[in-house]
């Protein structure tokens, strides 16, 4: 685990050391604020309204007409983000060389896979960090519920950890960033929309591709419901495209 945990902290620093962490970072705080200004307008707008109307403020829910729709609309931003961050992890290896190194020192095909995932999903973690101080002045100006905020939090973590285990398996298999990014965005693409996929199908169908899909899962978590059949889904997910990319590192070890 240790030697996870120091590939980690050499991915984690090369994002930062190289424009990419800061680029994503800028990126996500530009788009990510444009929508949270948007969405703060059209919920002022409409509680204004229904003030008008004489409905009263305890009609309006913060969370299911704020901060979810909101955080939706934020989850569209990982689709173009992610695999920005997931296209240098073994390509960029590959193209300068150092995978041989990274192949012949003595670690575990697990533990160079895991450290690439962790060290990913710690720029995650830093992207999403800009967004607490937006949700913090809504806890400042109003009383939303904190429950669903910490499980869509959580959601978007499973969900991004989905996208980075994919990204990284089609990254183990080209020397080339730009097939890697242009790969990877057409199959986040793919999860994100199979379930319209199913409604032109019978019900069954329906039923499977509306399972196959990333963003459906996630929905339940912006609510504030903690499924064990949605994390089991991601939990199985992850699992599964790591195991594909131990694969493909291990083939790469006995070409070289």
């Amino acid at each position: 685990m240790n030697n996870a945990l120091a590939i980690a902290h050499k991915e984690l620093k090369g994002y930062f050391a190289s424009p990419i962490a800061w680029v994503m970072m800028g990126f996500f705080a530009i788009l990510y604020g444009w929508f949270f200004a948007a969405i703060l307008m059209a919920f002022e707008r409409q509680s204004a309204q229904m003030g008008a109307m004489g409905m009263g403020a305890p009609t309006i829910n913060l969370n299911e007409q704020l901060i979810r729709p909101f955080f939706l609309n934020v989850s569209v931003i990982f689709l173009f983000a992610l695999p920005l961050i997931t296209m240098r992890t073994y390509a960029e290896e590959k193209r300068s060389g150092t995978i041989e190194l990274l192949l012949t020192a003595p670690l575990t095909d697990v533990e160079i896979v895991v450290g690439k995932f962790l060290g990913a999903m710690g720029l995650i973690l830093a992207i999403l960090a800009v967004t607490l101080p937006h949700v913090a002045v809504l806890f400042v100006f109003a009383k939303p519920e904190w429950k669903p905020l910490l499980t869509t939090y959580f959601g978007f973590l499973l969900m991004s950890g989905c996208f980075v285990a994919v990204g990284l398996f089609i990254s183990s298999l080209t020397r080339n960033q730009i097939i890697a990014g242009m790969v990877t965005f057409a199959v986040f693409l793919m999860l994100w929309v199979v379930d319209w996929m199913g409604a032109f199908m019978g019900p069954r169908a329906q039923q499977v591709f509306e399972y196959l899909s990333i963003t459906r899962h996630f929905e339940d978590f912006t609510k504030g419901v903690l499924d064990t059949r949605h994390i089991v889904y991601y939990a199985s997910f992850i699992t599964f495209g790591l195991f594909l990319t131990a694969r493909s590192v291990d083939s790469e070890r006995w070409r070289g």
